[in-house]
């Protein structure tokens, strides 16, 4: 009697719906373009994942950790993927199956980790003193609502640039997060299929014992958006309601998010941070966090590059510039200010070259850059420029400072 042949088994890559908060940061890390979306789901195509694990440490909420064993020939198809709510549950396999060698295996997938390329310029790990986050304690089937203390515009009044600075209370209930992390929240109303909006990620502008110290609250920087990336008009569906939102509103919030871009928690320790609009609100957390123990000795240097149009479109603009000189170095690139000549931060990086330098040559500096995602590559070509003008390897301190968890981006 002829012995049944081996059935081939695919340990198959597939994106939790319920975690994933459709933040892109997965589709832009993989080499192989795997990932695609629609208006429902991130996905991944079988056909062409091979496992390497490059988008696995960047995801903000480990929704991109999940795995399958599945015979080849069943794997869950893309339109599977798009389709479905929830993640489906382990199916037994037949008694004859065996993983394909090189395809599915842990020590295949292991092996394809290792030798990928990394396809973030930023680090995958934290810095080693981080303190530990707490991460998905609310999903969008548990979200926690929380109360609105405080809405306020942190830009001129006479500009486009309408930001708002708005204050979130927990109440009784924990919500434990770390400078650096970020949360979703869930805006009212359906999309044009009729679902619920997905969830809207924000980072965090208050440090991690709270807005108002002592208190279960955080804080938020939002711009309302008017246009889409092309100029065209176009209401954002999550940034307006936050921005309309009313003392005493309550929204619905998941998470937290969020656990490499974190401040490091050993005393003296150095922070570069490099920041446009509201990409300063992780930098305003980490800043507050360090300006609460002024008095303590525990702080290093803070060196802060932040970019704007004008001074009346830099959210925060007066309570920066109150804070002591000798508690932090600002340096400002304002690329329409009136009479003055355009200045980016990348051009700033240059001008403060020495200081930078010396920043970088510290092993206790940790540099963190947040905003729109065309500033990486003036970043990192201004860091090189710096670099090799001692007659250092750029090339060569990069990967250093990826690897020690010292070099952060979080662009959008």
């Amino acid at each position: 009697m002829n012995a049944a042949l081996p059935v081939d088994v695919l340990k198959q890559h597939l994106i939790d719906p319920e975690i994933c908060i459709r933040c892109n940061t997965c589709e832009e890390t993989c080499p192989v373009d795997a990932i695609t979306h629609d208006s429902n789901n991130y996905v991944v195509d079988p056909d062409i994942c091979n496992g390497c694990m490059a988008c696995v440490p960047p995801c903000p909420t480990g929704s991109i950790d999940n795995w399958r064993l599945v015979v080849r020939a069943d794997a869950y198809t893309l339109a599977d993927q798009l389709g479905w709510d929830e993640l489906p549950r382990e199916q037994a396999l037949p008694e004859m199956a065996s993983v394909a060698p090189g395809a599915a295996a842990d020590s295949a997938t292991e092996s394809a980790a290792a030798a990928v390329v990394p396809a973030t310029p930023g680090a995958s790990v934290p810095p080693w003193s981080a303190a530990h986050p707490y991460v998905n304690l609310y999903t969008h089937k548990t979200p926690v609502t929380a109360t609105v203390v405080g809405n306020y515009r942190v830009t001129g009044a006479d500009t486009d640039s309408d930001i708002h600075h708005i204050v979130l209370d927990f109440g009784d209930l924990p919500f434990p997060v770390l400078e650096g992390q970020s949360i979703g929240i869930l805006p009212p109303g359906a999309d044009a299929q009729g679902r619920p909006h997905h969830a809207r990620q924000y980072s965090l502008a208050s440090p991690r014992d709270g807005e108002r110290a002592g208190y279960n609250n955080l804080s938020l920087t939002v711009k309302r958006v008017t246009e889409d990336h092309l100029g065209q008009p176009a209401q954002g569906v999550c940034s307006n309601y936050l921005c309309d939102l009313a003392k005493n509103d309550t929204v619905q919030v998941i998470g937290p998010f969020g656990h490499t871009f974190l401040m490091p928690n050993h005393p003296r320790a150095n922070l570069v941070m490099i920041c446009t609009g509201t990409g300063s609100a992780p930098m305003r957390a980490m800043t507050e966090r360090c300006r609460r123990r002024i008095d303590s000795g525990e702080n290093g240097r803070l060196m802060l590059f932040f970019g704007a149009r004008t001074e009346r479109e830099l959210p925060y603009f007066g309570p920066l510039m109150k804070l002591p000189r000798d508690f932090i170095d600002i340096n400002l690139a304002l690329s329409r200010e009136a009479g003055l000549p355009k200045r980016y931060v990348q051009d700033l990086i240059r001008e403060r070259a020495a200081d930078v330098r010396a920043l970088l040559a510290d092993r206790n500096t940790c540099i963190y850059v947040c905003g729109l995602k065309g500033m990486e590559v003036g970043v990192l070509d201004a860091l090189r420029d710096v670099t090799m003008q001692s007659g250092q390897d750029w090339t060569i301190l990069h990967e250093v400072l990826r690897r020690e968890g010292r070099l952060h981006f979080e662009t959008y």
